[in-house]
Parts: C-alpha cells; structure tokens; sequence
C-alpha cells in the first residue's frame, strides 16, 4: 500500500475529489511536490471516470505525460514525472517559486492562453460550467441563499440558470485551464512573458471568459480592467469583447452564488439565526466576493 514519507511537509490544497496529498519535498536538493491521486473505486461517483467530466480523476496526470502545455501560449506547465500503481498515480512536479504575478498578467495570461490549440485529445474537460451546476442542481439548487436578503436575486438567477448555461454553449469554445486561482498561477518564464500554472487537473476548453470569471472571485483587481486585460491577450479573431464580458460575467456570478451557498448551507444546522452566521469565517470570504461581484449580478438581471 502507498504511503507518503513521514519526512514530507503537508502542503494545503489536497481538496480534490480523487486527491489523497499534497506535499512537499526534494529531490537530491532540488525541491518538489508530491501530489496523490487514487484510483475511483467501486462506490466513488461516477463522474470521476468520466474522462470528459471536469472531475476526471486522472487528468493532471495525463497532461504531464502528454506535455500538451510544455509550450502553449500565455500559461505553460511544469516539468512532471507521473508513477503508476494498482492503487493510483503519483505526480512529483518542480516547485514553482511565487514570481507575484499581478492579476492583469494573469489575465493577460490566460486571454493568450484562450488561443492554445489543444487538439481534440478525448480527455480534455468539456461542459465544464454545465456539470458544476447540474451538480448544485442535485444537491437541491441553492436553498439557504434563498432564506437571506439575497433571496429574490437568487430566485431569479436560479430560474434563468438554462438560458445562461446555452448562452456560454454558443460563445467561443477556447483552451481553458479550468481552475485559475492565484495558488496556480505562481510562476513567470525566464524571459517573463508567460506564466507558469499548475494544477492542470481541469484542463479543458470552455466558453470564452470562462478562466477569468472564475479568476476574479480571488483578484484584487476589478472587473474592468482585469477584462481589458484579457481581451488584449485574446488572439485576433478569436472573440470579441462582448462575448468575452457574458462569459465572465456568467461564470462569476453563479460560481460566487453556488459556493455561498455551499458555505452557509455547512454552517446553518448549528445553533443560532442564519443572520449572524454571516460573520462566521467560513462563510464571511464567500459572502465578501458575492458582494464584490454586485455590478456583475445586476448585468445579468438586465439581460
């Protein structure tokens, strides 16, 4: 049976569905990390098999024996070595130092990113928002936001999910790396014109927008500007900057509303009204970046 080395540092992040670990070591004396996946088993959910699915439990390693983003435009990988076993995949990458990238460059980044040419490999993730929200779909939708002031905002987005979920299907299809926190997009090329990512485990192509909607529920930034930005970084041709603002706007919006959801949904069986687990810090973070998207969530009412 694998098991990690008592000598590794545990590292945060290991959240994943089919992730046993994340930790950090070296190698000689070169410093790496150790990242665990474990093979689905009989009663794991089945989306995790499915290689399309953004859950896809073998994805990064995939990409690490592919090298499909050695050299892509915007964003590239990390060098990686993959060792399989009856029990799961090992993935031992490079350490990334953190260059302080600033979220314009990783906007930048991923609008030059959009442009990649992935081929029509048949694990790339597809349907990425469609799944995320058929999943808060079966969990009942998102019922503890409409006990909260936020109830009728929430009642209308929630009926219009469809009609925004097909508006992302007919925008631009582009190369995304599907989960663009700022913990994964650390590094900077030597030459500093491209950024090094990690965590390519939902690596796929989306609705053009896709990557900074979700980018900006973490960016100091505002809107705006991280979107000029991104379309500057876009290839000529590819989309326009309409297409790319819904694409954004959609992706943040219900992203922000479902993992509120999510938080306040863990915290309210305790004892107390609903009301004043708003200060709680687990819920607080997400309800802050739901506040910060206001101007987003009043686009989408409009249209």
């Amino acid at each position: 049976m694998w098991q990690p080395d008592p000598g590794w540092l545990v590292l945060p992040g290991g959240t994943g569905p089919s992730t046993l670990g994340v930790w950090r070591t070296a190698v000689g004396e070169e410093p790496v990390v150790i990242k665990r996946l474990g093979q689905p088993g009989t009663y794991d959910p089945a989306e995790l098999s499915r290689r399309r699915h953004f859950a896809y439990w073998r994805r990064a390693a995939d990409v690490a024996t592919s090298g499909l983003v050695d050299d892509t435009p915007g964003m590239i990988g990390v060098r990686t070595s993959v060792a399989e076993d009856d029990e799961g995949i090992t993935l031992t990458t490079d350490w990334v130092e953190d260059a302080a990238n600033s979220g314009l460059f990783a906007a930048l980044s991923m609008g030059r990113f959009a442009g990649a040419d992935l081929g029509e490999v048949r694990w790339l993730a597809r349907d990425q928002f469609r799944d995320r929200m058929a999943r808060v779909e079966y969990s009942g939708g998102w019922p503890t936001l409409m006990r909260t002031t936020a109830a009728d905002i929430a009642d209308v987005l929630w009926e219009r999910r469809g009609r925004f979920i097909d508006l992302l299907d007919r925008l631009p299809q582009v190369a995304q790396h599907g989960d663009p926190a700022p913990q994964n997009l650390l590094g900077r090329t030597e030459d500093g014109e491209r950024l090094i990512a990690i965590d390519w485990s939902s690596l796929g192509r989306g609705p053009v927008g896709g990557d900074l909607g979700l980018y900006l529920l973490h960016a100091r930034e505002s809107f705006e500007p991280l979107l000029e930005a991104y379309v500057l970084g876009l290839p000529a041709g590819l989309a326009t900057r309409e297409e790319a603002t819904i694409g954004a706007q959609i992706c943040a919006v219900y992203t922000a509303l479902s993992r509120a959801e999510w938080a306040l949904s863990r915290i309210t069986p305790g004892e107390g009204p609903l009301l004043a687990k708003f200060r709680h810090p687990a819920v607080a973070p997400h309800l802050r970046t739901l506040q910060k998207q206001a101007p987003l969530v009043e686009a989408l009412l409009e249209m």
